[in-house]
């Protein structure tokens, strides 16, 4: 019903910056929460950011608070993940899902992209 598509993935030092961009298909789109999740090697896949159909509620990991913002275009059918002050820790693959659930909490997606490689060197 979705498709999803990142980009914006990349190696960059740590202190830098990057801006994640997931391009979602479909004219539903406002309908979806959508939500930001990564993957590190050896870990389990971890929530990072989400936001609500009208972009009016966003949540934050702990680790991405003061870091992390994430912001969508209900007209471009795009979702964001700007990220600055990066750490080696956060090195990981980056996701993005779309849910049919009000709340972008860490739960309830139904579609999932391909997933972007984030490598912050040190």
């Amino acid at each position: 019903q979705v498709q999803l598509v990142e980009s914006g993935g990349g190696l960059v030092q740590a202190g830098g910056s990057l801006r994640l961009s997931c391009a979602a298909s479909g004219r539903t789109f406002s309908s979806y929460s959508m939500g930001w999740f990564r993957q590190a090697p050896g870990k389990e896949r971890e929530f990072v950011a989400g936001i609500s159909r009208s972009g009016g509620t966003t949540l934050l990991a702990d680790s991405a608070k003061g870091r992390f913002t994430m912001s969508r275009d209900n007209v471009k059918n795009t979702v964001f993940l700007q990220m600055s002050s990066l750490k080696a820790e956060d090195t990981a693959v980056y996701y993005c899902a779309a849910g049919s659930s009000w709340y972008p909490g860490r739960t309830g997606y139904d579609y999932w992209g391909q997933g972007t490689q984030v490598t912050v060197s040190s």
